[in-house]
């Protein structure tokens, strides 16, 4: 069976407005070009797939219920339009803070490559392939981890990068392959790179 090729995608601050942990469903808002841009993922072949990491889960702000009822709302906003996410990945760990089930090392909370590898297996998709669309430098640091090129989008967290200084620095571990405004833009970029 041939492999797929796959979008993985950050969620908040991508498809999803940044506005801290979503800890209520009336936070979850649609950035509107995200619509068309999974549309074109979709239309493309390509498996569009979230990836994201959700430790206030183990800070206590909210439970992986309600991870998984925003996903499934997310999934109904985004059918509205006729386009759709084919899975959702998170991880729900911190290494440092939150309650001892949830506080640990684990394999999955990016950059770590677990929530990538679970997608390879359930979705038998190609990495070598695929892009990752994010907007941290750790999104672009969990591309390079994997072997798939990294979009960095200025929608989120890096909406005034480049600076200069400062933790989120570029480094040959986690520089983005392409800058993009917006998850619209990465796609664009995504679908003409694959050519």
């Amino acid at each position: 069976m041939k492999k797929a090729a796959a979008v993985f995608l950050d969620r908040d601050g991508v498809i999803n407005e940044e506005v801290g942990y979503i800890d209520s469903l009336e936070k979850l808002k649609i950035i509107p070009c995200a619509f068309e841009a999974i549309r074109l993922i979709n239309a493309s072949g390509m498996k569009a797939v979230v990836i994201s990491n959700q430790s206030g889960v183990a800070r206590g702000f909210f439970t992986e219920e309600f991870v998984r009822q925003t996903h499934d709302h997310l999934q109904a906003m985004l059918r509205e339009q006729a386009v759709s996410l084919d899975r959702f990945y998170y991880c729900p760990h911190h290494p440092t803070e939150g309650a001892a089930l949830y506080r640990q090392i684990c394999d999955c909370r990016k950059p770590a490559p677990g929530m990538f590898l679970r997608a390879v297996k359930d979705l038998n998709i190609d990495l070598k392939l695929s892009y990752m669309v994010g907007d941290r430098l750790l999104d672009m640091e969990a591309a390079q981890t994997v072997g798939v090129k990294g979009v960095l989008v200025k929608t989120g967290h890096s909406r005034d990068w480049p600076q200069d200084d400062g933790p989120d620095r570029a480094t040959e571990e986690n520089k983005p392959d392409f800058i993009a405004t917006d998850i619209l833009e990465a796609v664009q970029w995504i679908l003409r790179d694959r050519k």
